[in-house]
């Protein structure tokens, strides 16, 4: 068996090596784009840092949810695309791949992980040029905003009696960078306490009979007076739950979601369904 930590240059060795790679690899696709369905239960990929409320919400009033545009949509597409390619150019390579999106149950929360390689349970995700150097330069246990630790986390420990899987105690992030197409292997050692306790508390808030306090993150923007959400926070589907009088407007770099406004920006503003009575 091949060793996990050659994955990467073994992929790469053999992109250099075939000059057919690309049809050889998209003949091998067989996944791309098939999902299971999570609207309305905790999941294991949805155990990241989040705002009690808006975990409430996904669980009971999931519709509620703000609907992702097409370009949205498609954008989310290569993710599945980069996943499937990077699976088929690892058994090309002489990788063993086993355990596709195989169903994991921990405490009582299902999911699926991507996949075993070698033995050892990867994660595989997509990503900018900026969260790539996260994953470059280890920062990602210092910032981990989407929660991409406590997933791999819940998949490994989910996977301790799965004979396929040889190492138990750690999981790795297969990274790709989708814009430069560059790619990286993160290796993290299991966390059982911390995840098992991630588990049990957000079960906890998703069993109250009413939805909790918001706990999204804001900042100031500039010195305007204004603030608007964090990074983590503008992209909950259930900001404008979490804000009713939440007010969008439109910035050359992308939208721009601000709770309080003091000085009202040059720019174009969108409007947006106010949810003030979303309980009803």
């Amino acid at each position: 068996m091949k060793s996990i930590y050659q994955l990467v240059p073994d992929i790469q060795d053999y992109i250099s090596r075939n000059e057919n790679w690309y049809e050889e690899t998209i003949l091998g696709l067989h996944s791309c784009g098939v999902r299971h369905p999570y609207k309305g239960r905790l999941r294991l990929s949805g155990l990241g840092d989040k705002c009690p409320r808006q975990l409430w919400h996904s669980v009971h009033l999931p519709h509620l949810a703000e609907p992702l545009p097409p370009s949205a949509l498609f954008k989310y597409s290569y993710g599945h695309i980069l996943e499937s390619m990077a699976l088929t150019l690892a058994k090309l390579a002489g990788h063993d791949v086993t355990g596709e999106q195989d169903e994991l149950v921990l405490d009582g929360v299902v999911g699926h992980r991507d996949a075993v390689i070698d033995g050892c349970t990867v994660d595989i995700k997509s990503c900018s040029s900026l969260q790539f150097q996260k994953f470059k330069n280890r920062l990602l246990e210092a910032n981990d905003a989407f929660g991409y630790l406590f997933q791999l986390d819940a998949y490994v420990l989910a996977s301790r009696d799965d004979p396929s899987v040889h190492v138990k105690d750690r999981g790795f992030i297969l990274a790709i960078d989708k814009t430069l197409g560059h790619m990286i292997l993160y290796e993290h050692l299991l966390r059982p306490s911390s995840i098992r306790q991630r588990i049990a508390e957000y079960k906890r808030i998703c069993g109250l009979n009413s939805p909790p306090d918001c706990e999204c993150g804001t900042e100031k923007d500039g010195l305007s007076g204004n603030i608007k959400l964090d990074v983590r926070a503008s992209y909950s589907p259930y900001k404008y739950v979490c804000f009713p009088h939440l007010r969008t407007f439109i910035y050359a770099n992308g939208p721009r979601y601000l709770t309080k406004v003091v000085r009202t920006p040059d720019v174009p503003e969108v409007r947006r369904y106010n949810f003030i009575n979303e309980e009803d």
